[in-house]
């Protein structure tokens, strides 16, 4: 008796193994619900999975690059990078202000909440509430100061 009980169980643990492993696609800011972010070490900690990216999502490769506005349309930086923290979710974008040609460029980083994307006639723009100057005069970041 015993012994079909341990097989009962050990078969629906298995059979729920299965149905586990042949789970949907996740898709577009689902995807960022569907598992606990990204594991730092050599090792995964969970099977592979997949995401479908929607339309209406973007990657950060189209990020890098877009100038960044204020209110008055004043172009005042420009997306240098983008911060994800823990492995899990996106916690600062790197601005590029200031400087000519690559020289005299500082950088800041600014939380997302404060930003806004927007799709001008095909180009995307990004639109923060300040001034250069006032973007100049941030904390800076250094890059030569985060591990590698």
């Amino acid at each position: 008796m015993k012994l079909s009980i341990i097989a009962a169980a050990f078969s629906i643990v298995a059979v729920s193994g299965l149905a586990h492993a042949q789970e949907t696609v996740a898709t577009g800011t689902d995807a960022i619900l569907a598992g606990p972010g990204i594991t730092m070490g050599k090792a995964a900690t969970m099977p592979l999975k997949y995401v479908e990216i929607k339309d209406t999502d973007l990657v950060t490769s189209k990020l890098v690059g877009v100038d960044i506005y204020n209110k008055q349309d004043e172009n005042i930086g420009e997306i240098s990078d983008i911060v994800v923290g823990d492995g899990k979710s996106v916690i600062g974008v790197v601005a590029s202000v200031g400087g000519f040609l690559g020289l005299g460029t500082s950088y800041v980083v600014i939380d997302p909440a404060s930003l806004a994307l927007a799709d001008d006639d095909g180009t995307w723009k990004a639109y923060v509430d300040t001034n250069k100057d006032d973007l100049s005069k941030a904390p800076k970041f250094d890059y030569d100061k985060i591990n590698k």
